[in-house]
C-alpha cells in the first residue's frame, strides 16, 4: 500500500497562493494481507509483528529466529520448556481425548482446484499457484479450520538460496532430459512448506513357524558327467523375536508421490522441538489427509518387512522358508510433526514434475521427462562406434 503524504503549504491562508512544494518521498512497503472470510466461530491465528516497526517477521533457517523482511530487526523464538510428548493410540481412538484447535500461526486456508490439497498459512505467505501440482489456488482465503495440534516440528535449516542450488545441480545431472527441463531450474519456483507427518512407537512381539535350509554339497554323474551339486538339508523351526519400533514415520499427505517422500529421508528426528506458530512465519503447511489410524496401518506396513528380516535372521542358516509370522503390538504411541521441504511443480510436456528438497540435508528428489530424441542419438552414436570397431578388427 502506498502512503500519501500532505503537500506543504506557506503560512497565512488568506496570502496570494503559491505553488505547494512537492516532496518525492519513498513508499514505505507494508507487509501483504490475505483476504480472509468471516468467521464467527473461528478465531484467527495468531500474528507475529515486528517489534521494531510493526511488519511481518519470517522465519529465518540461518539464524534459527524470526527475521523483519522490512527492517532487518532479529527477533529470537522462545525456548519451550515443553517436551515433544507422545499420545496414547489406543485414548486417542476409544476415548477420543484429543481435542483439535486452530493451528497457531496459520491465518488463512485454501483449496487446490487440481489435485485437492488444503494450504494452510500465514499472512505474509502470498501464493497463486499450488506448490504440489502447479495448479490455480483460490484468490480468498478462508478461516483456518481447527485441526490436531502438532506435538513438534523440524525447523528450516538449508536456506532458499541453498536449496536452489541443490535443485541445479540436481538438474545438470539428469542425463537425456529436454532442453527445456534444464531451464526450470532457473524459474525460482521454489516454495516452503511444512509436510505433515505422523511417527508411531510399538513394542512387538513376534511369533514365527518356518523351516531353516543349511546347504551341503555332493558329487553326482559318473565319468565325465561327474559333477559337485549344491543341496540344501531342510529343519523345522519355531520360536519368537520382540522389537521396540520408535519412530516409524509415515506421511500424512496425499498430494505427494509416497515413494519420493520417503527417499527423502533420513530425518533428524532427534532434533524435533516443541511446535510454536513462530516457525511457520514464512512458510505454509498442507492439512493432514491421512488420518492417524490409517497412518499407522502404513506403519505396520513398514514394520512387517524388518520383522520378517529379523525372523529370517532368528531363523538362521543359508536360506529360510518362513510358514507364518504372529505379531502382537503393545503400548503404541504417536505423535504429529511438521517436517520443512522445498517443493517446486512444473508442467513440461503437459505433464505435472513435482521436485522436493529435504530443508534439513538438502536431499533431492523428483521427477524428470526424457528427451525420445537424445536417447536415439545415443543409441545410434553407440551402434556406430561398435560398428566402426568391428570393422576395423575384420580389416
Amino acid at each position: 500500500m502506498t502512503e500519501h503524504y500532505p503537500k506543504v503549504s506557506p503560512p497565512g491562508g488568506s496570502r496570494r497562493k503559491k505553488k505547494p512544494l512537492e516532496f518525492a518521498f519513498k513508499p514505505k512497503p507494508e507487509p501483504p494481507k490475505p483476504t480472509v472470510e468471516a468467521h464467527p466461530d473461528v478465531t484467527q491465528g495468531k500474528k507475529f509483528p515486528c517489534a521494531n516497526c510493526g511488519g511481518a517477521l519470517k522465519f529465518d533457517p540461518a539464524q534459527n529466529s524470526l527475521t523483519c523482511e522490512y527492517c532487518g530487526h532479529v527477533q529470537d523464538i522462545p525456548k519451550s520448556a515443553d517436551q515433544v510428548s507422545e499420545l496414547c493410540f489406543e485414548t486417542y481412538f476409544e476415548k477420543g481425548e484429543v481435542a483439535e484447535a486452530i493451528l497457531a500461526g496459520a491465518e488463512g486456508e485454501t483449496r487446490c482446484g487440481s489435485c485437492g490439497a488444503s494450504v494452510m498459512m500465514p499472512a505474509n505467505v502470498k501464493t497463486e499457484e499450488c506448490p504440489f501440482c502447479g495448479g490455480h489456488l483460490e484468490q480468498r482465503l478462508s478461516a483456518p479450520k481447527p485441526v490436531m495440534a502438532p506435538s513438534g516440528l523440524l525447523p528450516f535449516k538449508v536456506e532458499k538460496e541453498s536449496a536452489q542450488a541443490h535443485f541445479v545441480e540436481w538438474v545438470r545431472s539428469r542425463w537425456f532430459a529436454p532442453n527445456g527441463f534444464k531451464r526450470i531450474a532457473k524459474l525460482d519456483k521454489l516454495k516452503g512448506m511444512y509436510l505433515p507427518h505422523w511417527t508411531f512407537d510399538s513394542m512387538t512381539y513376534n511369533f514365527y513357524s518356518g523351516q531353516r535350509g543349511d546347504y551341503y554339497y555332493t558329487y553326482v554323474g559318473t565319468g565325465k558327467n561327474r559333477r559337485r551339486q549344491r543341496r540344501t538339508r531342510w529343519t523345522p523351526v519355531e520360536g519368537s523375536v520382540n522389537h521396540f519400533f520408535d519412530d516409524v514415520l509415515v506421511c500424512s499427505s496425499t498430494s505427494l508421490p509416497e515413494k519420493m517422500v520417503d527417499d527423502l529421508e533420513p530425518w533428524d528426528l532427534t532434533e524435533i522441538v516443541p511446535y510454536r506458530g513462530e516457525y511457520l512465519s514464512g512458510f505454509a503447511t498442507e492439512r493432514y489427509s491421512v488420518s492417524a489410524k490409517e497412518g499407522f496401518g502404513r506403519a505396520r506396513g513398514k514394520m512387517d518387512v524388518y520383522i520378517s528380516q529379523l525372523v529370517r535372521a532368528s531363523i538362521g542358516g543359508d536360506t529360510q522358508r518362513v510358514s507364518s509370522i504372529d505379531t502382537q503390538v503393545d503400548g503404541v504411541t504417536f505423535k504429529y510433526v511438521l517436517l520443512p521441504v522445498w517443493v517446486a511443480a512444473y508442467r513440461h510436456a503437459d505433464k505435472v514434475h513435482r521436485i522436493l528438497i529435504n530443508a534439513r540435508t538438502g536431499e533431492v528428489q523428483g521427477e524428470r521427462p526424457w528427451s525420445a530424441a537424445k536417447i536415439a542419438l545415443t543409441v545410434l552414436a553407440v551402434l556406430a562406434a561398435a560398428g566402426g570397431i568391428a570393422l576395423a578388427m575384420t580389416s
